[in-house]
């Protein structure tokens, strides 16, 4: 019998896929920018499961893209201030 993972576990999990460099910068993000952050990542992961669907192919991994998907979404609503720290775009 196989047991399905509830979703916070596979959130759990695809947060140990990224590194500690990675964490940092999105702990130093705005919470609502975060969301963004975990919602996209998340979404990239399963929409780019299969190698096929990478504009990469199997060049990159489904955890490469997903962050770089997750991060032009953070980017399209905010920017990173003259202080070094993320504000929301206007």
């Amino acid at each position: 019998m196989v047991k399905k993972k509830g979703k916070e576990e596979e959130e759990e999990e695809e947060e140990e896929n990224l590194s500690e460099s990675t964490k940092k910068r999105i702990d130093e993000l705005p919470s609502h920018a975060q969301e963004i952050f975990k919602e996209s990542h998340n979404s990239a992961l399963e929409q780019y499961k299969d190698p096929d669907k990478r504009r990469g192919g199997k060049k990159e991994s489904k955890e490469e893209v997903a962050h770089k998907v997750a991060w032009s979404a953070v980017k399209k609503k905010y920017k990173k201030g003259e202080d070094d720290k993320w504000i929301k775009k206007k």
